[in-house]
C-alpha cells in the first residue's frame, strides 16, 4: 500500500511552506493553533499524496486552504479544482478562503470553521 499522508518526498516542500507562509496564513494559523475553535487540532502544511493543504485537521479530515492572488492566475483555478476533487476523494472534506477574507473578515471565517467542525463531528459521530 502506498503512503498517502505526508510522504517523506513532500517534507522539504513543506518545511518550505512552513517557512515561508504568507500573512494571511499566519492570521489564520494564530487562530487554529493551539485547539482554539472547537478544541479541534489542526495541523499546517499537511502533505496528501504530492499536494500540501495549508492546514489539515486529521480528527475530522478537514483541509483549509487560503487562496492568494497566484490562485486567480490564467490555469491555477483549474488545477486547484482537480487538486480539490482528489483531496475530496480521499474522504476529506475542504473549506476556501481568500487572503482578503481572512485580512478582512476573520471573525467570520473563523465562524464558518467553528461550524464545520460541529458538522463534521456529528456526521462523524465524534
Amino acid at each position: 500500500m502506498t503512503k498517502l499522508y505526508n510522504r517523506t518526498s513532500e517534507k522539504e516542500k513543506r518545511q518550505v511552506l512552513r517557512q515561508n507562509m504568507t500573512s494571511a496564513e499566519k492570521r489564520l494559523w494564530s487562530h487554529l493553533k493551539g485547539k482554539q475553535i472547537e478544541g479541534c487540532k489542526f495541523r499546517r502544511q499537511y502533505s496528501v499524496a504530492q499536494f500540501v493543504i495549508d492546514f489539515y485537521s486529521p480528527e475530522i479530515k478537514l483541509a483549509i486552504e487560503v487562496d492568494g492572488d497566484s490562485h486567480f492566475q490564467a490555469g491555477v483555478p483549474e488545477y486547484d479544482k482537480e487538486r480539490q476533487q482528489f483531496i475530496e476523494s480521499t474522504r476529506i472534506s475542504f473549506l476556501r478562503f481568500t487572503n482578503d477574507d481572512v485580512q478582512s473578515n476573520l471573525s467570520s471565517g473563523c465562524e464558518v470553521i467553528r461550524h464545520k467542525i460541529m458538522d463534521l463531528r456529528q456526521e462523524q459521530n465524534i
